[in-house]
C-alpha cells in the first residue's frame, strides 16, 4: 500500500493487532526521524531524537498510542522545546500521522473518515525519553 506521503508500508497485518511493536514499527518507521529533521533543518544529523510508535491501551472505538522521542547520542532532548512539539507533529506532512490514524481505523475494521485524533501533552519519562500520547477516537 502506498500512502499519500509516497512512503510504501509493507506486510502490515490487518488483523488489529495494533498491539504488536512490529506492526506499529512498521506504520511509523524509524526513518521518519531522519526525514523530519532533513525537512525541518536540512540536515537529518541535526536532529536530537529519534521516534518510537508504542501501544498504550485499546476499548471499543479508541486505542491510545504514544510516539516517544529517544534522545540521539550526543544531543540533548530537553534542549530541544519538546513541549511545543504536538502541534507541530500533527501538521507536519512529513510524518503525515493523519495516514497512519486511518491505518489503524483500517486495521480495527472502523471509517478512517469518522475518526478523530489528537496529540497530548508531552510527557517526561527521563533525560533521554519524552512522550507524546496520540489518541485515536474511531466513530
Amino acid at each position: 500500500m502506498t500512502l499519500t506521503n509516497g512512503y510504501e508500508v509493507k506486510d502490515v497485518p490487518s488483523n488489529g493487532n495494533i498491539s504488536d511493536p512490529q506492526t506499529l514499527a512498521q506504520l511509523f518507521p524509524a526513518h521518519k526521524a531522519n526525514d523530519f529533521f532533513e525537512a525541518l533543518y536540512g540536515d537529518a544529523a541535526e536532529g536530537a531524537y529519534d521516534f518510537e510508535l508504542v501501544f498504550r491501551d485499546e476499548e471499543p472505538g479508541r486505542v491510545e498510542l504514544e510516539l516517544l522521542l529517544h534522545q540521539r547520542p550526543g544531543k540533548c532532548l530537553a534542549c530541544n522545546l519538546t513541549y511545543g512539539l504536538p502541534q507541530v507533529l500533527g501538521r507536519h506532512p512529513v510524518l503525515n500521522l493523519k495516514e497512519v490514524v486511518a491505518r489503524v481505523c483500517e486495521m480495527n475494521g472502523a471509517d478512517p473518515a469518522k475518526a478523530t485524533w489528537s496529540l497530548g501533552h508531552t510527557r517526561v519519562i527521563s533525560d533521554e525519553i519524552h512522550a507524546i500520547p496520540l489518541t485515536i477516537e474511531m466513530g
